[in-house]
């Protein structure tokens, strides 16, 4: 009997190879150059996040750990209660790796290679790391921006602070205290009240000095494992903020009850629950009735890493799909020289190449603002306008993406897959497309002050096409102040112009003119693709994604 192997049916051929090994940091352009006037020690920071991110080992970990979501134990073998969350290591693994890099806290550490460029020198860590995974970044998102909410309590912010800014990840399960580094999460909406966290009905009771009981419930309670979480209760004078430990000092579990885990559409990575509730105790974070106030500045620091995230997933995904299409033969020619798929390439890869600029320039506004009237009010109204629209065009330009990689990019094998389920995530949490045009609405309700010290930015960094672009979102914030549902056209128009500004003013060259042409002078149009024969589509991939 012949113990031959059949006869092959076919070679393989006409496939690209894996899209790995390469240096996510070295492999973007735009991004070089955006860093190129920070420390030499920063940028070889960056490539090292580079490197790592586009590792076969760093893109196994992310596989593994979203093909192996976490799972809930409410109780031990005992019958005991213990709500415990099981993470797969490699979640432990990136987790620990985010950690050690400081993206969880870096802007808090005052670091003299990091001055005055903290808050962009962490986007840009979170850029890279977003173009992974983006699971494990929720705690890291959470755990930076809760410092913003700490400080409003000196004495809360001196004994947690020190266990935050360690680079240390601890996944064990001992009191906050005794670990020699904390993670923390956030519980801030209910079942009746979502968004409206006015609504709430959770209560707080005042035990002492500074210390309260509550109960209640929370709808998402994100990263359940964290050492502690920020939630929002009722107490006699309002709503307060309060830093809710998850285990007592003692050792003894602190009341939070996991009913479930949500069966999330992305996200798969990262533990999302439900809690209840009773006889939990948690500090008093600012003032009883202030606890929205207190809360305002982390959520702003979060709004940010929405729009940094999206942008990373969809640089990761237009990568990949360029990678594929230099690769890939149809008709006789690579895909990316067939002429309709260039252009469609090259008008994804504007708006991969504005969203990434928009989110830098507002992490830059937040690193200027304190000693900036200028850049304070740029952070302000732009955080609303940016957030919403890098958010809201990733998850049609990642479709995009795959659809340009065809079959191959709709399986599991592929992180396309995991990036388009990620990709509207961020434009749903802290703060739906409706809530951050409001958000802007308001801004506008309290004067137009705000308003003229961003627009008369944007116009000087527009050059030629500025004074046009003023007019053009006067006429939409005059709309705006009679029509309150005309909210999104003057927050698309912020962010269209915003960004063509940013490209413009670093030096984007063919870039930025054909962004500027496009979006702000051309037609209305639904899909990717349309760019006009005038601009040089392939030109503007090869420049934003030169082969390696």
């Amino acid at each position: 009997m012949s113990t031959r192997p059949p006869p092959a049916t076919h070679d393989v051929f006409n496939q690209p190879p894996r899209f790995s090994g390469m240096n996510a940091y070295r492999a973007d352009p735009l991004l070089v150059e955006i860093t190129l006037d920070m420390d030499r020690a920063l940028r070889l920071d960056f490539e090292g996040i580079g490197r790592f991110v586009m590792s076969a080992e760093a893109q196994d970990l992310a596989r593994l750990a979203n093909r192996n979501p976490p799972e809930l134990k409410t109780h031990d073998h005992q019958g005991n209660r213990i709500d415990q969350v099981d993470f797969h290591p490699a979640y432990h693994a990136l987790l620990r790796k985010s950690v050690s890099g400081g993206l969880h806290a870096s802007v808090w550490e005052d670091l003299p290679a990091e001055a005055g460029v903290a808050h962009k020198a962490r986007a840009i860590r979170f850029f890279l790391t977003a173009g992974l995974e983006t699971g494990h970044l929720c705690p890291v998102t959470m755990t930076n921006a809760s410092v913003a909410a700490i400080m409003a309590s000196p004495r809360i912010e001196r004994d947690w602070l020190p266990k935050i800014l360690s680079r240390k990840y601890d996944s064990a399960h001992k009191p906050a205290m005794q670990k020699t580094g904390i993670t923390l999460g956030m519980g801030m909406t209910e079942k009746q009240g979502g968004t409206d966290v006015r609504a709430n009905t959770t209560s707080a009771e005042r035990v002492g000095e500074g210390i309260y009981r509550l109960t209640g419930h929370k709808w998402f309670m994100s990263a359940p494992m964290s050492d502690a979480f920020l939630m929002l209760a009722q107490t006699p004078e309002g709503i307060g903020c309060f830093l809710v430990p998850r285990i007592l000092e003692d050792g003894s579990p602190n009341g939070l009850r996991f009913q479930r885990l949500k069966d999330k559409l992305g996200n798969r990575s990262n533990a999302s629950s439900e809690v209840e509730f009773s006889d939990t105790y948690g500090f008093l974070l600012g003032e009883p009735g202030e606890g929205i106030r207190t809360i305002l500045d982390m959520v702003t620091m979060t709004r940010l890493d929405c729009a940094v995230a999206s942008a990373g997933i969809m640089r990761s995904s237009l990568a990949d799909a360029v990678h594929h299409t230099r690769h890939r033969s149809v008709f006789g020619k690579k895909l990316v020289d067939q002429p309709l798929m260039a252009r469609v390439l090259g008008d994804m890869a504007l708006d991969v190449a504005a969203a990434t600029a928009l989110s830098m320039r507002l992490a830059t506004a937040f690193d200027r603002a304190r000693n900036d009237p200028r850049e304070a009010a740029y952070a302000r109204l732009m955080t609303p306008v940016v957030k919403y629209w890098v958010c809201k065009i990733a998850p049609a330009l990642v479709y995009e993406a795959m659809e340009s990689v065809g079959g191959n990019g709709y399986v599991e094998e592929k992180a396309l897959a995991r990036h388009y389920r990620e990709a509207p995530v961020n434009a749903i949490w802290e703060g739906s497309g409706n809530v951050m045009a409001l958000d802007v609405l308001r801004v506008l309700a309290r004067g137009r002050d705000l308003f003229d010290v961003v627009l008369e930015m944007i116009a000087g960094d527009l050059g030629a096409a500025g004074r046009r672009t003023r007019d053009v979102l006067e006429a939409a914030m005059a709309v705006c102040e009679s029509d309150q549902g005309a909210a999104r056209m003057l927050t698309e128009q912020l962010a269209l112009s915003a960004a063509a500004a940013e490209l413009n003013r670093i030096g984007a060259g063919r870039v930025a003119d054909a962004f500027i042409e496009t979006r702000l002078a051309g037609a209305w149009r639904s899909t990717y693709g349309m760019l006009d024969s005038r601009f040089d589509a392939r030109q503007l991939v090869d420049l934003l994604y030169p082969e390696s």
